[in-house]
Order: C-alpha cells, then structure tokens, then sequence
C-alpha cells in the first residue's frame, strides 16, 4: 500500500514538473532533429500532426506566429491540454483528500 502511494505522489510530482520545465526551456529547443513522425519516416508525407510539438511549444512561449507555421491545430489542441491537465489535478487533489481521510 505504502509503495501505491510514493508511486501517487512521484505522479503528481511529474504532473506539476511537466508544465514548469516546458516553460522554462526555450520556444525553440523542438525547433531543430530530425522528424519522428512515423508518416513522414517511411511514406515522406506529412500528417495533420507534423510539427504539433512545435507548434504547442511556441504557443507557451506566446510566439504566436511561429506557432502557426509549425502547424495551426495547435491552437485548438493546447487549449485542451490544459484543460486535461487542470482536471488530472483535479482528480489527483480528490484522491490525495480521499487517501488522508483513510488514514485518519
């Protein structure tokens, strides 16, 4: 029991950490490699999601133009990562009160 609940807890830890290390690298540390999407590895074709990473990374760093080069379904697909995001906490800010009130 005790291990589920340091494994819990490392969970929120990456769920807080995730967003603080995307804002604190640069909007361009995506920006260079090479692709490894899969349609454009083996077919040489770009799907509706090349260059989403991108995208999104410009779009935390409010570079909006370069966010629309890279592919503008980003800014339909940040807004609902976000929106995950604030209802994982949420779940996980439920679990911890549930967790506490077992204990005592």
């Amino acid at each position: 029991m005790k291990a589920n609940k340091l494994l819990f807890y490392f969970y929120i830890g990456g769920l807080i950490a995730v967003p603080i290390v995307l804002l604190l690298l640069p909007a361009d540390f995506f920006d260079s490699g090479e692709s490894v999407c899969l349609s454009v590895v083996l077919l040489d074709q770009e799907c509706y999601a090349c260059g989403m990473t991108r995208g999104v990374q410009h779009l935390l760093h409010l570079d909006f133009m370069s966010a629309a080069s890279f592919n503008r379904l980003s800014f339909i697909v940040l807004p609902l990562l976000i929106l995950l995001w604030f209802q994982e906490m949420r779940r996980s800010i439920l679990r911890i009160k549930e967790l506490r009130e077992k204990q005592d």
